[in-house]
């Protein structure tokens, strides 16, 4: 009896399995598969820039005061240049020993305290301005300047739409050489857009001690262009 039943729910298995395989798999409608990219460039109308301030001492509460102060003093002179409070964030903060290597060591040479400031220039003219008056109330590093629009919702739409009206383009010529038509959208898939990141470490402490240098003498900066990219992959039915 138990041989009867293994036997059976053998022979049901493979009457299943024969099935499932005799089931015609899902055949795709001929497709054209383009991808389609676009850039918009736009003019910057504000900068996002961290600066830093890094004070040490041997005296840990030294450090952590010096620091206290020169914050204080940068966030005193941004509101007294009428730059919103809302556009001024501290990003980060810490306070750590330095030791020089020695094996065994138990107390650290110095210790050094540090906070980034992420300042959002609406601006841009005042750039140079801010950048001298901060580094003159004790910043003494950046950590990154962003050159940024204020609209960029409405160019990354505009690089959206490009791409699309690039990718139907495509697909037209490929069809039409071989004396095909495009038909409607059987797929469409976002790539990825591009905004561009912020200017590297080295080259934006050479700017800010060039503007606290120079505050008087001109810009000390070129916004340019800054571009916004979308890349798009999409499927066409052929007709």
């Amino acid at each position: 009896m138990k041989n009867a039943i293994l036997f059976f729910s053998f022979f049901l298995f493979l009457h299943q399995w024969s099935l499932a395989q005799a089931q015609p798999s899902a055949v795709l409608p001929p497709l054209v598969n383009v991808s389609g990219y676009a850039e918009v460039k736009v003019q910057p109308d504000e900068i996002s820039l961290q600066v830093a301030v890094e004070t040490r001492d041997k005296s840990l509460d030294e450090a952590k005061r010096q620091n206290d102060k020169n914050v204080a003093a940068i966030l005193a002179y941004l509101k007294k240049s009428g730059v919103d409070a809302k556009n001024v964030q501290t990003t980060y903060m810490s306070v750590q020993p330095i030791y020089s290597g020695n094996f065994g060591q138990a107390t650290p040479d110095v210790y050094t305290a540090t906070k980034t400031i992420n300042v959002l220039v609406k601006k841009i003219d005042t750039f140079d301005e801010l950048m001298a008056g901060m580094y003159k109330a004790g910043a003494n590093r950046v950590d990154g300047i962003d050159f940024r629009t204020s609209d960029i919702q409405k160019y990354r739409e505009q690089a959206r739409k490009l791409a699309m009206q690039a990718a139907r383009q495509k697909a037209t010529a490929l069809t039409g050489e071989l004396g095909a038509k495009v038909g409607r959208v059987y797929s469409i898939n976002e790539a990825g857009s591009n905004y561009p990141g912020p200017i590297a470490y080295g080259r934006a402490n050479k700017m800010m001690e060039s503007a606290a240098f120079d505050a008087t003498g001109g810009p000390t900066i070129a916004a340019g262009q800054i571009i916004v990219s979308a890349s798009i992959d999409v499927s066409f039915l052929i007709e």
